[in-house]
């Protein structure tokens, strides 16, 4: 029996287009930020340790404090353990770890937060937490496992030990008379020098990993650019999303227009002239001085508009006047609403007092 595979189904399509801003703010409420765990991580331990660097002398001081009180307080090893006396020292333990690793740990806290603020800014969504059920396609996760970024993370964990490996093997190897002479010391300087060479390996182990933590937030950041580019596919859904299918959007306009202009054309019986070009341009004018104090249009059209414009007006008697610069002007510098401007007024006025004068001869 024969399988076949279709390789199309890891095959991606063509993201060629940069995100937009939609696509962007859409990222981000769903939780897909550029965060890199290695860069955060690297920041605690670093801030845990300053933070023990600083806090050290204290601590070993009340941590000695503290047992040589437990050590003094030792009257009859059975009393020790009395449970009255266990239930002293318990609480006693606690408030000891409190004392001592309370700064530390509020230290590493605020560490966290701030390195968190400084790669993501102030985010809180739950949409990362739901249940997603592509996460759990096996064809997805085929193409996880073998994805190239499976790989580069299989990468970066062996450049990690590698890195690691080499960084604590040439400390060991230069300090390793130092280490060797500790058993020549007193109890208390070999405390003091296990501290600090621990300190220095560990300065030492830490920024080897910042190295690859800031490379490591490079890759974040190129990947997350990656993920965000669009096909044109998807550009062209966004933006009927987001300013409607140019189709439906044309079909919308041409039927506003028609509205519009059947609106106009009721208004034209109730001009009282029409001025024209005299055969391409129509423009209807009202005077109606319970309205308005000036003369208006009420209807205006080129070409075929003009014509059906000038018909109507036949059909129910409005005059029709010839004036070809002002017919030209008023058809480029007012719309269907508008007031004549004071500097037509003159020209105006001739044409309805010829209109008027008309009507009174008739």
């Amino acid at each position: 029996m024969t399988y076949f595979l279709n390789l199309q189904l890891f095959a991606e399509a063509d993201k060629t287009e940069k995100p937009t801003p939609r696509r962007r703010r859409k990222a981000r409420e769903e939780g897909q930020v550029v965060q890199s765990k290695e860069l955060t991580t690297v920041f605690i331990l670093l801030a845990a340790l300053l933070g023990t660097k600083i806090l050290g002398e204290y601590i070993a001081k009340y941590l000695l404090d503290v047992v040589t009180n437990i050590y003094l307080s030792i009257v009859n090893v059975d009393i020790l353990f009395n449970e009255n006396n266990l239930m002293v020292y318990f609480i006693k333990g606690i408030k000891t770890f409190a004392i001592i690793a309370g700064p530390i740990l509020g230290i590493t806290f605020l560490a966290a937060l701030l390195i968190s603020l400084l790669q993501v800014g102030f985010l809180f969504t739950t949409k990362p937490l739901n249940i997603k059920l592509s996460r759990i396609n096996p064809v997805e996760g085929f193409k996880r496992l073998f994805s190239k970024r499976a790989l580069l993370e299989l990468l970066k964990s062996i450049l990690k030990v590698a890195l690691i490996g080499y960084v604590a093997y040439s400390y060991v190897y230069d300090n390793i008379h130092k280490i060797i002479n500790l058993v020549n010391l007193q109890p208390k300087s070999i405390l003091i020098n296990i501290f600090n060479i621990s300190y220095d390996f560990a300065i030492r182990i830490i920024f080897a990993i910042m190295a690859i933590a800031l490379i490591d937030y490079f890759f974040q950041w190129r990947q997350h650019e990656k993920s965000l580019m669009m096909t044109k596919q998807e550009l062209k859904e966004e933006y009927k999303e987001t300013e409607g299918d140019p189709l439906i959007k044309s079909k919308i306009k041409e039927r506003q227009r028609k509205v519009a202009m059947s609106r106009m054309m009721q208004e034209v019986p109730k001009a009282d002239v029409i001025i024209t070009n005299p055969t391409h341009i129509a423009v209807a004018i009202r005077y109606d001085k319970d309205l308005y104090e000036a003369p208006y249009v009420v209807a205006k059209g080129k070409d075929l508009v003009a014509e059906n414009i000038k018909r109507i007006a036949q059909e129910n008697s409005v005059p029709i006047v010839e004036n070809k610069p002002v017919a030209r002007i008023l058809y480029d510098t007012l719309e269907v609403g508008d007031l004549i401007p004071e500097d037509l007024y003159e020209a105006i006025a001739e044409i309805l007092a010829y209109v008027y004068s008309l009507r009174y001869n008739y």
